[in-house]
């Protein structure tokens, strides 16, 4: 599957590849009005943080074409940037393609950028898979995450080509098995030895199993490091230290709020009660159970040992590393699709 055929541009509509029905189905569904791109985005048909940043500059290209008056368009736009309230992602694309003349050409350059992007991010990541490295990594970080290479997979796959020859082993990362899902199937499309297991077999891997490092993608990162990922991440980073592995954040400059000091202004997703109460459309926890689901967690940014970024990898101290992103220009592009 291409980056360009995960989410796109496609006249009358943005056609995207519904993310819930792999890896047993590849269905393509299109989406026109805010309720749907919203829908899209909350049920998790469109996922990762990138990608969804993708499919919002997208929505907000076709919504201004077809807003009959300003107060509709603006109500619209507001439904699509709040769909997802952790990603940084979503609201710096629409807010990009809204401060635009031309909204469908920022949109698609949105796109492109984000293709480069990922290019440079495997590319800078690659000196920190040793080869023959045993990696573990978490939810999914792939093409279908950002609609370009993708971020923590993108570096395992460069590791791949460059003959590094990783072993992934894979978090099926609960409630909703991104990892054993997206995550996996990306890795061994890309032809990367990969090896599925339980969130909760993550100690004992690390122990006994040789993991060298920790690599994991984002959803939002503050301006001192503390990173916001999926629920899960904050566990590995405490299981890395505590077994003096280092834990790796591959993110593009996008994910990165530096109008966010720390990780507690980061505004934590908490989704419906039946993601942990059932399984596969069935319950399996009794009728009256209550349910803690936050959708993500937040790692402390002395646990992060590097953050892998399109301009390069990013070392402590981050008020100081992080900072220099507020002045770093944009990728030049790849490739332009024609307007």
């Amino acid at each position: 599957m291409e980056p360009r055929d995960i989410v796109a541009w496609d006249g009358d509509a943005v056609r995207y590849v519904d993310q819930r029905l792999l890896p047993h189905e590849i269905r393509y569904e299109r989406a026109q009005s805010a309720e749907e791109f919203e829908k899209a985005i909350q049920t998790l048909a469109v996922r990762g943080a990138p990608c969804i940043g993708v499919f919002g500059a997208y929505a907000v290209a076709l919504l201004r074409q077809r807003a009959k008056n300003d107060a509709q368009f603006a109500d619209d736009v507001q439904r699509v940037r709040s769909a997802r309230p952790t990603a940084a992602n979503l609201a710096w694309a629409v807010d990009r393609v809204l401060q635009a003349a031309n909204a469908l050409r920022e949109a698609r350059a949105i796109h492109d950028e984000q293709i480069a992007i990922d290019d440079a991010i495997g590319a800078n990541g690659l000196e920190l898979i040793p080869k023959g490295a045993q990696v573990l990594t978490h939810c999914n970080t792939g093409p279908l995450a950002t609609a370009g290479g993708g971020t923590a997979v993108g570096v395992i796959v460069a590791a791949q080509r460059a003959g590094k020859k990783p072993r992934v082993f894979v978090d099926e990362t609960r409630p909703l098995l991104q990892g054993s899902r997206l995550n996996y199937l990306e890795l061994s499309d890309a032809g990367v030895d990969a090896v599925l297991m339980a969130d909760s077999a993550a100690a004992i891997a690390i122990e006994r199993q040789g993991i060298d490092l920790v690599i994991v993608g984002a959803d939002r990162i503050a301006a001192n490091g503390d990173t916001a990922n999926k629920i899960g991440t904050y566990g590995l980073a405490i299981l890395a230290a505590h077994h003096g592995i280092p834990l790796y954040v591959a993110a593009p400059r996008s994910t990165f709020d530096l109008q966010i000091r720390n990780g507690a202004a980061i505004p934590i997703e908490e989704r419906a009660a039946d993601e942990v109460s059932g399984f596969a459309h069935t319950r399996v926890a009794p009728p009256d159970a209550r349910v803690y689901n936050p959708a993500f967690d937040v790692t402390p940014h002395h646990l992060i040992a590097a953050f892998v970024t399109e301009h390069g990898i990013l070392r402590p101290p981050y008020g100081e590393s992080i900072g220099m992103l507020e002045f770093a220009p944009r990728l030049p592009f790849a490739h332009r699709v024609p307007q």
